[in-house]
């Protein structure tokens, strides 16, 4: 048994010192790309009171340790994306606008429905041996590519969650995923996802300070999205998630309501808003049934996250000792 014991210490090592690494890498040759993450710890959480407060309904509590994506994803991550994986079609057709808005290699890649994203994130998963993490029937790449929530009798289903596998490795972050890495600094949930004794101000994208909403002028000119991490450096080690664009939730807009809810949530604001959509409460600033996932807008985009194997759950329990993060592919 000494022996089994120093194996499985060892396995904890080799985990722990390959999560110093922060960027996980897709595709190959000329279509090879990083994504970089940071680790959101799952020790401490707000308590139900205070996820309640500012109306936010209970929203970033996570128990687990989980990562979330340090940019938004970029024309060209999505454009190499698309060159290793093909057509990103399927239905309904008005889905899959594969036209961005805004030129550029690092600016957030734009006019994305929730389905185009879903596909990018299976593809992280599949093309690295990992889980999709959405269901989608039919055939890649035809027009009766759809998605559908995972049922009862799939690997991997899970009742409170059927959008998402829970085997998958890469995901779309859940509300209360997102809301936690953007707001909870182990104490409380901030109003603002600013570090300590900063304040939330406009930026102009190339003083690498501030933020990019709508302040009575834009804060670019001409008006639209900067260069990913242009701005301020945010409360847990994330760029953009205040202003920029506005960010695909995984959660549909009605808490649950996952199978019948059509509509989807965005989160963080954008370029063209004012400051008061970027706060921890402000859901989408749009109504409830303006957002459903075959929108397409130029002031949408979305950032990924990466969650728990259950591997490393399993060193976990059977060492006692504390992980953080994700191993590094």
């Amino acid at each position: 048994m000494k022996n089994v014991g120093m194996t499985i210490g060892a396995m904890v090592v080799i985990l722990s010192v390959a999560n110093v690494a922060l960027a996980d890498t897709f595709g190959t040759g000329t279509n090879q790309f990083t994504i970089d993450f940071v680790d959101i710890s799952g020790d401490t959480n707000p308590t139900v009171q205070q996820a309640n407060e500012g109306h936010l309904d209970g929203y970033g509590i996570v128990n687990n340790d989980y990562r979330v994506g340090t940019y938004e994803i970029t024309n060209d991550q999505w454009n190499k994306f698309r060159a290793s994986y093909g057509r990103v079609t399927g239905s309904p057709s008005y889905a899959y606008n594969e036209s961005a808005s805004f030129w550029g290699t690092n600016v957030p890649t734009t006019n994305l429905s929730w389905y185009e994203g879903a596909q990018f994130v299976n593809w992280l998963n599949t093309s690295t041996d990992h889980q999709a993490a959405y269901k989608f029937t039919g055939t890649q790449g035809t027009g009766d590519y759809t998605f559908t929530p995972w049922e009862s009798g799939d690997a991997g289903y899970d009742s409170s969650n059927p959008f998402r596998n829970s085997n998958a490795y890469y995901v779309l972050p859940t509300e209360d995923e997102w809301v936690k890495a953007a707001y909870w600094n182990g104490t409380g949930l901030q109003l603002y996802a600013t570090k300590a004794g900063e304040s939330q101000a406009q930026g102009n994208g190339t003083s690498g300070t501030g933020w990019n909403f709508y302040n009575n002028v834009y804060a670019t000119d001409p008006e639209g999205p900067w260069d990913v991490g242009s701005g301020s450096e945010e409360l847990n080690g994330t760029f953009d998630m205040m202003g920029n664009v506005w960010e695909w939730m995984e959660s549909p807009w009605y808490r649950g309501d996952y199978l019948s809810g059509p509509h989807r949530v965005i989160r963080g604001g954008s370029y063209d808003r004012n400051v008061y959509d970027t706060r921890s409460f402000s859901q989408q600033g749009r109504d409830p049934g303006d957002i459903t996932p075959f929108d397409n807008y130029p002031s949408m985009g979305f950032r990924v996250a990466s969650v728990p194997e259950p591997a490393t759950l399993l060193l976990l329990g059977l060492g006692g000792l504390m992980l953080r993060g994700r191993r590094a592919l």
